[in-house]
């Protein structure tokens, strides 16, 4: 990748007047909200955007340098709610367990966002077996064992919700992406799973949207680009945003907001469903 602007890449920064606001007696400091991937883009707005409307976060990561810089980032936009860091490994069975017991410490744990997630691309001829699994741990067996952990949880405090960061590979697939597909329908299978499974109770909706502007996109960039013959431009304007209607990729922090939402009062209808926010990259066609 060059130093140079990324196309469509030029949306809202995650400042505190970016941040959705939400009237809801749950967003409070007794509440506990659960943030996997929160060292960096997505994971990071969102941690700061529900630490932002009063929720106590428990941030959690492998990266603990970059946890602790999203404190940083929840204290520069004054946050009313405190973000606590929890480093952690999604790939290790009992770490899992132990992240879900460490953030109920905190309050009532009644949110779990479920973002981290990890990229690669490759034709499935060339694609690697342990690259496969690595990813299934972390995009789709630890958001179901996250939830299993969480869920008795959610319901001694009297109700809950669980947002799983999916995407438009949730719903269609591209070329070159077998286990990032794979692990994104995974998701939202999951979702509905958990919705059957919280008796109206603990609530379970995904976040499907087109290319955001995070380091986990910009960084296959340049091996999209490799794997089509492009350049790095065509790969963003061509082929990440060609179908979209909305020729700019959506902002961490707009993401974020979609979750704020999605756990608040105001989508207590939101069940199983699925945020699909893509530009119109899905369901339209010329």
């Amino acid at each position: 990748m060059t130093d140079d602007p990324i196309p469509g890449a030029d949306g809202p920064e995650l400042t505190a007047a970016n941040v959705l606001e939400v009237d809801d007696d749950r967003y409070a400091a007794e509440s506990v909200a659960l943030v996997t991937g929160a060292a960096s883009g997505i994971g990071r707005a969102v941690a700061v955007a529900l630490a932002a409307n009063g929720c106590t976060v428990a941030a959690t990561d492998v990266d603990a340098d970059g946890l602790d810089d999203t404190v940083d980032r929840g204290a520069d936009l004054d946050a009313a709610g405190e973000i606590h860091t929890i480093k952690g490994d999604l790939t290790e069975d009992d770490d899992i367990e132990r992240i879900v017991d460490t953030a109920a410490e905190y309050g009532d744990l009644r949110f779990l966002a479920n973002v981290a997630g990890l990229q690669h691309v490759a034709p499935i001829e060339e694609f690697p077996a342990e690259q496969y699994d690595l990813m299934q741990r972390v995009m789709l067996r630890a958001p179901t064992l996250l939830s299993k952990h969480a869920f008795p949880h959610m319901r001694e405090a009297g109700g809950g919700a669980v947002g799983n960061m999916a995407s438009v590979h949730g719903h269609y697939t591209t070329s070159d992406k077998v286990a990032y597909n794979v692990c994104k329908f995974g998701l939202r299978g999951l979702t509905q799973s958990l919705a059957a499974e919280g008796d109206g109770e603990v609530r379970a909706f995904s976040v499907s949207t087109g290319y955001v502007s995070t380091p986990l996109v910009t960084g296959q960039i340049p091996d999209t680009a490799d794997q089509r013959g492009l350049t790095e431009q065509e790969v963003v304007e061509d082929v990440m945003l060609g179908q979209s209607r909305t020729k700019r990729m959506m902002s961490p922090v707009e993401v974020a907001n979609l979750f704020v939402f999605g756990f608040s009062r105001h989508a207590k209808h939101l069940n199983g469903g699925d945020l699909l926010f893509d530009g119109g990259m899905t369901n339209t066609y010329e």
